[in-house]
């Protein structure tokens, strides 16, 4: 450092005048962008004195000073850190954005104790650890978790992303955030498939329409085991039902014209069984699917499953007989069931079976 910055450091320290003291700040400060930074001792004192000096400053000041030291990359550490711990998130913003001098505990240590807005900071930067992450996670509420989430650089790990999902059965905005996200686990992005509105569902089928065959099979063998044990007990009538399809199905009766049966008379658990026996899925999936009149979800069953058109129009209309408007909305989805690829329903399928695995291995 010469003599005339070591002057003006020394005379920054001593200045009452806040313009003047502005002036003086930017003099020193520009030491680091003219490639003639302090070095050892020099670099040290420097250090000493601005973190000492930058809780004396008013706020224009802080901010002036972390948007210049947020760019220099061996910024002294003393200082970086006392302004990415600064109460004011003007302050704390620039730094923790995009500061490289700041450690990943530097980071853990302002995301565990400050609030939201150094959260959000954090989660904007370019090299966001798992680590990190998590940390955001578990603090952050859900405009933050959302920052984070629309972060494609993010690292985000498996059990972190769990989190997420687990969180947003009630949050719009976590699950707008998490079906955006294009590095998002592809069996936890289905899992989505039945929480959020219709527009998302498009964005789901959509993904799972361009899946390449090799990038399917590795999100099904990382699929977590633990859905099937949400859904609740199964009905009183349950073991009857299975007992009675399982009895047709020897004498050759289940078939997709017996569904149609079964659901006109009313034999909704036999009726559920006999569908999970020809589609392949989970009773708790299918259960809920009726239930709510999940019509989109399953158009998507019985075109995986190779029903024609006449049998989901069906299977809609006698699951609307309580809407007045019955027979146009069957059109409706009819429509949708005609545009529908049957190689996405297969592929969305396959998601929706791990339940059923899920609840095998429960079993057992």
């Amino acid at each position: 450092m010469t003599r005339t910055k070591l002057h003006d450091l020394i005379e920054l320290a001593q200045e009452p005048s806040s313009e003047r003291r502005r002036e003086l700040l930017r003099g020193v400060t520009d030491l680091f962008f003219t490639g003639a930074s302090p070095q050892g001792g020099e670099m040290a004192l420097f250090d000493d004195v601005m973190t000492q000096l930058a809780g004396e400053m008013e706020a224009a000041v802080r901010v002036e000073l972390a948007e210049r030291m947020a760019s220099v990359d061996h910024a002294p550490l003393g200082l970086i850190r006392t302004l990415a711990s600064d109460a004011s998130i003007e302050v704390a913003q620039p730094v923790l954005s995009a500061s490289r001098s700041l450690t990943e505990a530097d980071l853990l240590s302002v995301a565990r104790t400050h609030g939201q807005g150094h959260l959000r900071a954090i989660s904007r930067r370019p090299d966001v650890s798992e680590a990190l992450s998590e940390a955001i996670v578990e603090r952050g509420d859900d405009e933050t978790l959302g920052v984070l989430l629309a972060n494609e650089d993010a690292r985000i790990s498996r059990e972190t992303h769990e989190a997420v999902v687990d969180r947003a059965g009630e949050s719009p905005v976590l699950q707008q955030a998490i079906i955006g996200r294009k590095n998002v686990p592809l069996d936890l992005l289905n899992e989505m498939y039945f929480v959020v509105e219709a527009r998302l569902r498009d964005q789901i089928l959509a993904r799972n329409a361009e899946l390449d065959p090799a990038d399917l099979d590795a999100a099904l063998a990382k699929g977590r085991k633990s859905l099937a044990a949400r859904d609740g007990a199964l009905p009183p009538d349950y073991a009857e039902a299975e007992k009675q399809v399982r009895t047709l199905k020897l004498r050759g009766m289940i078939n997709p014209s017996m569904l149609a049966s079964l659901l006109r008379n009313r034999e909704t658990t036999k009726f559920l069984v006999a569908l999970c026996e020809l589609a392949d899925i989970d009773f708790h999936t299918a259960r809920r699917i009726l239930e709510r009149r999940e019509l989109d979800a399953l158009s998507i069953v019985c075109k995986a499953a190779g029903f024609d058109r006449s049998l989901y129009l069906t299977f809609a209309v006698l699951i609307l007989d309580r809407d007045g408007n019955a027979m146009g909305r069957a059109r409706e989805y009819g429509e949708l069931y005609e545009a529908l690829p049957r190689e996405a329903a297969q592929r969305t399928i396959r998601f929706w079976r791990m339940r059923r695995q899920s609840g095998d291995v429960a079993a057992a």
